[in-house]
């Protein structure tokens, strides 16, 4: 839908755009803290930004498959309770679809356009997301076929977030 990348000339006021992160685990290195005031801070002028950390389930060292589906289950029931009733929620999964930042930023004001106020983007922990989540997911997105750090990727979204923003406002950004 989005491979032929051509962004709506109406373009809605998306400072009426409530952006939901909700994520499992708490950042610890002082560098992505920092990354994530920093996107926060910018993409204030374009959203309402709010970030949810959700408590992190510890998993046993050698856990079996069994302790490895419990964690997956008891985080995903965490997001499911923390997502928005009128919430489109966009999950992020190595098995989504994968968008350029023009797709995305087409994806984000179409939604806006179509009366969506508020996105819900799910990035789950080291295991990944349970089936309850991703049967709740609107849209599954995938930024590569490759795993990354549940840290990094907050990083990573909140970046492609802004970039998406500047590219629907026809604002400069490095490319």
């Amino acid at each position: 839908m989005f491979s032929n990348f051509k962004l709506n000339k109406n373009k809605v006021s998306i400072k009426m755009l409530s952006i939901n992160i909700i994520c499992i685990g708490k950042l610890k290195e002082k560098y992505w803290s920092d990354a994530i005031t920093e996107y926060s801070k910018r993409l204030g002028r374009y959203c309402t930004l709010k970030i949810k950390e959700l408590k992190e389930d510890r998993l046993p060292d050698n856990a079996s498959e069994a302790e490895e589906r419990n964690v997956k289950i008891n985080e995903g029931k965490s997001i499911i309770k923390t997502i928005g009733d009128s919430s489109y929620v966009i999950a992020l999964d190595v098995r989504g679809k994968e968008l350029s930042s023009e797709a995305l930023s087409a994806k984000i004001n179409d939604l806006a356009l179509g009366g969506i106020s508020n996105i819900d983007f799910i990035i789950g922990g080291s295991l990944g997301l349970s089936d309850e989540v991703i049967k709740r997911a609107d849209f599954r997105l995938s930024f590569s076929p490759m795993t990354f750090p549940h840290q990094m990727m907050r990083v990573i979204l909140l970046e492609q977030i802004y970039r998406s923003f500047k590219i629907i406002k026809n604002e400069t950004y490095h490319k």
